[in-house]
């Protein structure tokens, strides 16, 4: 470029005209050439003036964002080595310059100063070099470009010293030959160091596993090759969670969130603020009509929903920018191609044209086409990567707002939909970020378009206009259609999600009241109604893909039609008609992309204020409680006036409450059923409404929940909550709460992991691990909601005395003590009663008594059922007798099941003192105490079986037809295409064409064929994808409903709902698009591979290869993004289950101050989920760039076959294979995505169809079973040598039991944990089928029947009462088997009617999820109710009332005494003083009956149950 060998210097005044460029010389001939003084100067300076204009504001940027000095590596090394040699060759020119024509310098100064300028131009770029080492900048893009530009700028010179060299050989100058040829050399090299990145900063700790993008090039950035490590890993084998990259820290939720979080909270407290200006503005005392109230929602949910946009655009959207501005980069190589392409047909027009000119138009466009892809993926990517961004902050804000919502808020709010804002709701916002863009660039990018056919048609363009203004408001119209119904089906969905949740957390339920197939019936009610509205929608998406993709055709069948027919001089040739075709075919793209953007960006809208309606629901107030620090001489709770209620309007659950807690006292609060026990300790954790007075608590607290909330985690950790492990501390803990016999019938003791929701532990157990985990925080101020109702009279006065009384561990700290146990007053400092919300009596035991008042009735009147003798010196004697007898393990249980009382959770624990041996800890296998199955990736490419399965609950018939549908619209389109070509190549005669309207009428023919057989093909697959889903959901729902509790026990409920959700909605949506999309392509590549081969049947030569290659690339790129997506996929269900969890543990981790703790288990969730997800969509950037980059080979090729072919070819054929080849790249990157994207997606299919090989139960009923419709009549119940055991292998948990229970007999079973009180239970529901012997109901053997003829014959009131979220009368009655009348008796007889009558909707009021808006002992009632209903011959009560205060239980012990006293009642006892007038006693020990007969005779024998009866005092 530098040392050009001229034989003449001009003279100065001549260097400003030889600079520009004579075209005659260099355009208009057949060897083009530029002069030599343009070579010497503007070639030389223009990169000069790029390094020194850019080079200030370059070190400016690096100054300012400065990462670290770069170690000097061999690669810096040679950089600055390189550059000191290309700056000494300048300075040996001027000098060689200076001694070789001394004579003529005073003419040429020009000449001299030009290697001056580039040797001084190249040591500052050595400086930039130094400069970005020390600021650590490991890639330079700036000087990447500065090296290129000079390597192209050299290539000219290049030329033409060969070019010279050739005509008259080296020997004239050798030397500077040699010397440019050199220097040439060192900025190739200077380019090709440039490609690679510098070694990491010094003192920058290397991250294991780190994202190789931050160690990437600029060359491998935006060609992505830095992913192909992974790619090719994945290839070997496949991928592991452990291979995938760590996030890099801009992606990670800690600091996403922690940037955005401060500006939602500004923006929250701003929209409140005008809320609350809006309230205050209308006049106090009026009151807005409904309308308008309804308006003011409407405009609340709209108004959060653009704030939240807003707050999302301050933090993402300056990288957002960054995209868009590619994009616009993109679109302007976009529109430079059909520009090239009509110069290209022009050139085979001209017969005159020298060659090397279409050679040139043919690597421009290859070159155009190359830095569209690139700039492309660049946008693609930044769009995926802001979308990750957007999905992980609101993810991270639903999970913040879901631990702080008041209780009101969260009524509102079922798990499901919460469920749902964090799963399809984020993932609306992903595609909104994605295709937003389209929205505002579409219509220029259409503007622009019709600009060139107009230059091109003239007005005729106009008439395609009126066809985009036909198109538009057409499509516009389905868009917002499609939108309404979206949110219809979301609904739907919601309500379908939710309904699934609430079945899978009360299964058990379902099972005992052979209730599945009522709810089954709900479920496909929902999905039916999905269904109807996604079909709806398919058939107006059909309608747009037709249009749309007829929409080329329309266009140009108008412009073309209007252009020949005004006129018969207007002749379309090759040109007009394929660069036309050319602008169509990019005009296609944005009006595709128009409607799914608008589509888009209105479902995004939904979801916005969904998501804007939930982080804006009413918060829990600070203020609601002032908490203060502990001081031991003050009072540790003060109420002052205090009235509470549970949400803002609603009625006050407490009234005017003044009452003043000494620090370290006991208080004990009583009260009946639904008196405001629980609300009282939840004004203390601030978890009500404050309407008047104050509430001020000193301290720490810790709260024990009257449900026990256990976490799916084991139980050490369940007890430690996050606090470190102190092990003398732990052991006194265990043993305080009654845990170590229980820890040795866990297989791994207290490494044993507990299932959700604590499945695999008794209702018992799961309230001593409960209380546990308060006494372990050693809490200044314990808040205790009745913790000794689930467990038995004897553990829990153990438990009293070494934990709550007055001489347990908590001895000396506050302790507010809900309760219903009689016994434990005495003890009490203080005593609160209350009555409907207000305390009706305080005071000590005694002075209560002597007050003679309501309590003191109370007391007396119940007394007997409690005696005192517990508290007398004997009692005493005999408690520490027992012991130490106890701490022997004969009452231990031998097996080692884990779930051995999981599901009606018998629970009568023994007592030792023994310390867990240390030791133990380090020798249990790691999987020993394992129950949950981690959702589990699958591994290798989808088997061709599920492909099979899915094409074949769609049906062969409609299959052929698709295919059918498909080639004919294809075969169409090519007939259309050919006739145009045949057009272009008609000779013009007198200036005119001939038969220009029978043209036009086959055209027209052909074009409106294809479109109605679009039309018919999408129709098809949508109906065909709608039939497949709907058969996999039943299945799905069939096997699920039909699996054993063990199933649900060991199944995360977070991985079933995430069959339900995430993956029946790819199945429903995902799938069918993605068929729609690949088969579309496929066919359409058919077509232009056969018009290349009709053109150029040489090009075969390349296509086939380039086919092979695809193949290759594609097999890479499906075995990794396949894995990727299970991995994806599986790390997707722990989030939404960690999300359940929280939602319903939310007061607890409140109380105990752990929600940093679980906000970062959420993060970590979130992010793990994410290191599967970013290398997913990074893979399909790198499959795009490969692909498109290849595929514009196939432009290339098409083009340079077609110049070289230039005499035989017409310009019709040559446009038609060019025009044609452009579309090629689309293509096969988008049949391979798609196709990706449809396996992809049958990984869902894969999953839902997962659960079809697991064990079942047996048939619910059997065909032609002679069961006679009265059965039972008597209610016999006879065990013959019956064996039961919980999993093969373990061993038996029931052991030979034979008994006969006679019809009537009323029947006690006591026993201590694990002596199979409950697998008796469990024994006769069939939960768990017997292992050897039989049960015979009535003569009947069960195992010979269906289950629910048995469960729904015979009748259960469980420990823990289950609601189903809808009207109180669906929950007593789903099959609307009885009368209005009949209902209302057995509410009568459960002492509920009342409490039913004075609810305004009476039987239709809706009970929340959970049955939340009832107490737990109302709700117990309505178990209670239930069976009432129900009335059958055999009733198992287990622990039925525990929740209920000592009157209503003696109600409800007598109303079972009256309603069943024709029938055979079964109680798992634990109140031994409830069944001491029953018939029969049975006390079991180790799954054997050691002692049976009546409660009188077994304590004359002075045997196990007379033990019994001492330790509970009612001997």
């Amino acid at each position: 470029m530098y040392f050009q060998h001229q034989t003449f210097f001009p003279p100065v005044w001549e260097v400003k005209r030889l600079a520009l460029p004579d075209w005659n010389q260099t355009w208009y001939t057949h060897n083009p050439e530029l002069s030599n003084c343009f070579q010497n100067t503007v070639l030389v300076w223009a990169p000069c003036i790029y390094l020194w204009v850019l080079s200030p504001f370059y070190c400016l940027h690096l100054y300012c964002h400065g990462r670290g000095r770069l170690p000097l590596s061999s690669l810096c090394s040679a950089k600055l080595l390189l550059g000191f040699f290309l700056a000494s060759f300048g300075f040996v020119e001027f000098f060689y310059i200076l001694l070789e024509r001394r004579q003529e310098i005073q003419q040429h100064l020009v000449f001299l100063l030009s290697p001056i300028i580039r040797s001084l131009t190249v040591v500052l770029a050595v400086c930039v070099i130094h400069w970005e080492r020390v600021r650590g900048c490991r890639s330079s893009v700036f000087l990447f470009f500065f090296w290129l530009l000079g390597v192209v700028c050299s290539l000219i010179p290049l030329h033409a010293k060969v070019q010279l060299a050739m005509d008259q050989g080296l020997s004239p100058d050798i030397v500077r030959y040699l010397a440019f040829f050199s220097y040439f050399a060192l900025q190739l090299a200077q380019l090709f160091l440039s490609c690679f990145a510098d070694r990491a900063p010094l003192g920058k700790a290397v991250l294991k596993n780190g994202c190789p993008v931050q160690d990437a090039s600029f060359l491998s950035k935006i060609l992505f090759w830095w992913f192909s490590g992974l790619i090719f890993k994945g290839y070997r084998s496949p991928l592991q969670a452990e291979d995938l990259w760590r996030l890099r820290e801009e992606d990670t939720s800690e600091k996403i969130i922690s940037d955005l979080e401060e500006e939602w909270t500004a923006e929250r407290t701003k929209l409140q603020q005008q809320e609350n200006h809006l309230s205050t503005s209308i006049a106090l005392g009026s009151r807005l009509p409904d309308q308008a109230q309804f308006l003011r929602k409407i405009q609340k949910e709209q108004s959060s929903g653009f704030c939240l946009l807003r707050t999302l655009a301050r933090s993402f959207g300056p990288y957002f920018l960054t995209g868009t501005l590619c994009l616009v980069v993109h679109d302007a190589f976009m529109f430079s191609v059909p520009q090239v392409l009509s110069l290209l047909l022009g050139f085979m027009r001209d017969e005159d044209a020298p060659l090397w000119k279409g050679f040139f138009y043919a690597s421009l466009m290859f070159f155009l086409s190359c830095l569209q892809s690139v700039f492309n993926h660049q946008y693609t990517y930044t769009c995926f990567t802001v979308g990750m961004r957007v999905k992980t902050a609101v993810m991270g804000l639903v999970y913040r707002k879901s631990l702080v919502m008041n209780s009101a808020a969260r009524r509102t709010c079922t798990v499901g939909e919460i469920v749902n804002l964090v799963s399809a709701d984020t993932q609306k916002l992903m595609d909104f970020v994605v295709y937003f863009n389209a929205v505002w660039l579409a219509p220029i990018e259409v503007t622009l378009c019709l600009f060139f056919l107009w230059q091109h048609l003239g007005p005729s363009a106009l008439a395609g206009i009126a066809t985009v203004i036909f198109i538009f408001p057409l499509n516009g119209f389905i868009a917002r259609k499609r939108s309404k119904l979206q949110e219809i089906q979301m609904k739907y969905m919601d309500g379908r999600v939710k309904l699934m949740n609430e079945i899978l957390n009360g299964i058990k339920i379902l099972k005992f009241y052979a209730w599945e197939k009522a709810f089954l019936e709900q479920v496909l009610g929902y999905r039916e109604k999905e269904l109807k509205t996604l079909k709806k929608s398919q058939i107006l998406y059909s309608v747009s893909i037709a249009s749309f993709n007829s929409s080329s055709f329309l266009i140009a069948f108008a412009m073309f039609g209007v252009y020949v027919l005004i006129d018969d001089k207007n002749v379309l040739d090759a040109q007009k008609i394929f660069v036309s075709m050319a602008l169509i075919n990019i005009l296609k793209t944005p009006l595709s992309q128009l409607p799914f953007a608008m589509s888009t960006t209105m479902q995004a809208l939904v979801s916005l204020k969904r998501l804007g309606k939930f982080l804006c629901q009413d918060e829990l107030k600070p203020e609601n409680v002032t908490r203060e620090s502990y001081k031991s001489d003050v009072d540790g709770v003060v109420f002052e006036n205090g009235t509470f209620s549970w949400s803002k309007d609603g009625p006050p659950c407490l009234k005017r409450i003044s009452v003043k807690v000494p620090c370290g006292s006991l208080v004990a609060v009583v009260g009946h059923v639904g008196s405001g026990k629980s609300s009282l300790l939840s004004a203390m954790l601030g978890e009500t409404e404050k309407r008047s007075g104050s509430i001020s608590v000193k301290g720490s607290i810790a709260y024990v929940p009257q449900q026990a909330w256990i976490q799916n985690a084991s139980l050490q950790d369940n007890i430690l909550f996050g606090r470190e492990k102190k092990g003398s501390w732990y052991q006194r803990v265990l043993e305080a709460c009654a845990l170590l016999p229980d820890l040795d019938n866990l297989p791994a003791g207290d490494a044993t992991e507990i299932g959700e929701k604590g499945l695999n532990l008794s209702g018992g157990q799961k309230q001593r691990v409960s209380l546990a985990r308060a006494v372990y925080r050693k809490a200044d101020v314990y808040l205790l909601d009745d913790p000794l109702s689930a467990v038995d009279a004897h553990v829990g006065q153990h438990i009293f005395n070494k934990v709550i009384g007055p001489k347990g561990i908590l001895r000396d700290k506050t302790r507010v003590l809900v309760t219903h146990g009689m016994s434990f007053l005495p003890q009490a400092d203080l005593i609160l009663v209350l009555v409907d919300g207000e305390i009706s009596e305080r005071g000590s035991y005694q002075e209560l008594l002597n007050r003679n008042g309501a309590f003191a009735d109370f007391i007396h009147t119940f007394a007997s059922s409690e005696r005192k003798e517990c508290f007398s010196e004997t009692s005493k004697r005999g408690s520490r007798r027992l012991s130490v007898r106890l701490s022997v393990t004969e009452y231990m249980p031998f097996s080692r099941d884990l779930s051995q009382e999981q599901l009606i959770g018998g629970d009568t624990n023994s007592i030792t003192i023994e310390p867990l041996p240390d030791s133990d800890e380090d020798h249990i296998p790691e999987d020993l105490g394992k129950l949950t199955k981690v959702d589990k990736a699958r591994i290798g490419r989808v088997k061709l079986e599920m492909y099979i399965e899915y094409f074949r609950t769609i049906g062969l018939p409609l299959i052929v037809s698709i295919v059918f549908l498909y080639a004919f619209q294809q075969a169409a389109s090519l007939s259309y295409n050919f006739w145009l070509s045949l057009w272009a190549d008609q000779p013009i005669i007198n200036g005119t064409q001939l038969n220009t309207d029978l043209k036009l009428g086959v055209y027209a023919a052909l074009g409106f064929a294809q479109g109605i057989a679009i039309f018919g093909t999408t129709v098809a697959i949508s109906l065909g994808c709608i039939i497949a889903s709907r058969h996999l959901h039943l299945d799905l729902l069939n096997n699920v409903l039909h699996s054993p509790m063990s199933f649900f026990e060991s199944t995360p409920s977070g991985n079933l709902l995430n069959r339900f959700a995430k993956e029946i909605d790819a199945i429903d949506n995902m799938i069918p698009d993605g068929l729609k999309m690949m088969l579309s392509y496929f066919f359409k590549l058919m077509e232009v591979c056969i018009i290349v081969l009709m053109a150029t049947p040489f090009a075969a030569v390349i296509i086939l290869p380039m086919a092979f290659l695809y193949g290759f690339i594609q097999s890479f790129y499906v075995a990794t993004s396949c894995q990727l997506r299970r991995l994806e996929s599986v790390s997707r269900s722990p989030i939404y289950t960690h999300l359940n969890e929280t939602v319903q543990g939310a007061s607890v981790i409140r109380a105990f101050n752990e929600q940093s703790r679980f906000i970062m288990g959420a993060n970590h969730k979130v992010d793990h989920n994410q290191t599967a997800y970013f290398p997913r969509f990074v893979a399909t950037r790198w499959l795009g760039v490969n692909l498109e980059f290849l595929g514009n080979g196939i432009v290339l090729a098409a083009s340079i076959l077609s110049v070289m072919s230039k005499g035989t070819l017409s310009p019709g054929m040559v446009g038609l294979a060019v025009s044609h080849s452009l579309q090629v790249t689309g293509f096969l990157s988008w049949i391979v995505r798609s196709w990706t994207d449809v396996e992809n997606n049958i990984v869902s299919v894969e999953r839902v169809k997962e659960y079809a090989d697991t064990p079942k139960e047996a048939a619910w009923s059997i065909e032609g079973s002679s069961l006679p419709p009265s059965w039972p009549q008597k209610g016999t119940i006879e065990f013959q040598d019956y064996g039961l055991q919980y999993r093969k292998g373990l061993e038996l948990a029931l052991k030979g039991i034979s008994v006969h229970i006679k019809e009537r007999e009323k029947i006690g079973i006591v026993g201590r944990t694990g002596a199979g009180k409950s697998s008796l239970a469990l024994g006769i529901f069939r939960i768990l089928e017997a292992a050897k012997g039989q049960i015979y109901i009535d003569g009947i053997n069960i195992a010979e029947i269906g289950l629910h003829d048995l469960r729904s014959r015979i009748t259960i009131i469980p420990q823990d009462p289950v609601l189903f979220s809808g009207s109180l009368r669906m929950n007593l009655d789903p099959f609307d088997a009885y009368s209005d009348e009949e209902v209302w008796n057995a509410l009568e007889l459960a002492h509920l009617k009342n409490f039913v009558s004075e609810l305004p909707d009476k039987l239709s009021h809706e009970c929340s999820e959970g049955g939340e808006n009832l107490s737990l002992g109302q709700r117990q009632l309505v178990c209670l109710a239930r069976a009432l209903l129900r009335k059958t011959q055999i009733l198992v009560l287990d622990e039925a009332t525990a929740a209920l205060d000592l009157e209503t239980d003696t109600l409800i012990q007598s109303t079972i005494r009256s309603q069943f006293e024709d029938c055979a009642v079964l109680t798992i006892a634990h109140r031994l003083n409830t069944i001491m007038d029953y018939t029969k006693v049975i006390v079991m020990d180790k799954g054997h009956i050691v002692e049976m007969d009546s409660p009188s005779n077994l304590i004359a024998k002075r045997g196990q149950f007379y033990y019994m009866c001492r330790e509970a005092g009612i001997l």
